[in-house]
């Protein structure tokens, strides 16, 4: 026979009367009197009172409106509904016992999914890796990540971490965010495009080149900010005929020899380390990325998601200021060499 639907359950169901922890509290007094054989050894066991015990039974046969028990100054016995709800009792409180236990579990020993959100070139780089590294750590953990362009709807879309990207500080908003780490960002192109169009000698030397554009980009697509030397400065692109909306796709049309480009140092490290790719203008850098890890509440915070934001803040922090080191040593090299 189907189980009821909750539409069905009698109106003096605990839904309407009485709260399910009362519910529960008594039925646990119930199974405690009918095994002990009476109510002082279960208020004993209990850590309760005898009045409080004999209470919550009266409670329960009240909110039923059934006898559980029948009761002398000597002994109680079952009645024939004590006895089929006994039976009820039996099954319903050890899987109780054991949901309490999984989500109490939860919020000390990381268990079950953890689901991440990235930006798709971070995740690429950064979160794969990371999460590659956390579930070698956590192998009973099912890791379940999604990449894309766009920040998602924490909540709506059941993530429990968002890994997002910003050059400014985050808008303000009821989640928690924690910053992994502090993106470089460089200008490079292929040694072919130099050696066609030579190597620009300043900021306002880029006026002459070709320089794409990483269209729909989370900072000002239409400007490069640049910090170097001599402070900052500011180069309005001009308009493009060649646009790219991710930035490893970029790194292959700078590999092509299209044009300088400005991109984030994961995108190029492996580039520039091979020689595919050469820095322009190194002694300068753009504006730089913030890295950080959202997530809806620091209450009762799960331990799986705790613990991939503490692995995270490590790792992540780690990689990305191993690739700022590649890339000032690559850096200072080029400036020697001019």
């Amino acid at each position: 026979m189907s189980k009821p639907a909750f539409k069905d359950y009698p109106k003096h169901s605990i839904f309407k009367t009485k709260s399910s922890m009362d519910t529960l509290r008594s039925m646990r007094a119930f199974v405690a009197v009918v095994d002990a054989g009476s109510f002082t050894t279960a208020s004993r066991q209990l850590a309760a009172t005898k009045p409080l015990v004999s209470r919550l039974i009266s409670e329960l046969e009240d909110h039923l409106r059934t006898r559980l028990l029948n009761r002398t100054t000597r002994q109680i016995a079952l009645t024939e509904a004590g006895k089929r709800y006994l039976s009820r009792c039996r099954d319903i409180l050890p899987s109780v016992a054991e949901a309490e236990m999984e989500a109490s579990e939860a919020h000390t020993k990381p268990a079950g999914t953890l689901k991440v959100h990235a930006m798709s070139t971070i995740g690429q780089h950064y979160v794969v890796p990371a999460l590659a590294a956390f579930h070698e750590r956590y192998p009973a953990l099912t890791v379940d990540l999604t990449l894309s362009k766009n920040d998602p709807g924490i909540l709506e879309e059941g993530y429990d971490v968002a890994i997002q990207v910003t050059p400014d500080a985050l808008p303000a908003s009821n989640f928690i965010s924690h910053p992994l780490g502090v993106i470089d960002r460089v200008l490079c192109a292929a040694p072919r495009y130099v050696e066609r169009r030579g190597n620009p000698g300043s900021v306002e030397d880029l006026a002459a080149h070709v320089c794409l554009q990483l269209a729909r980009s989370i900072i000002a697509p239409d400007r490069w900010l640049l910090f170097g030397p001599e402070g900052e400065h500011e180069f309005q692109l001009p308009v493009s005929r060649f646009k790219v909306n991710m930035p490893d796709a970029m790194a292959i049309a700078l590999r092509e020899g299209v044009g300088i480009g400005a991109l984030p140092t994961l995108a190029v490290r492996s580039s520039l380390q091979t020689g595919s790719l050469v820095r322009v203008l190194p002694e300068y850098r753009l504006q730089k990325l913030n890295l950080y890890a959202v997530y809806a509440s620091r209450k009762y915070l799960d331990a799986k998601i705790r613990a991939w934001i503490d692995f995270a803040r490590e790792w992540i922090t780690h990689a990305t200021r191993a690739d700022d080191m590649r890339i000032a040593i690559g850096d200072r090299k080029a400036v020697e060499r001019r």
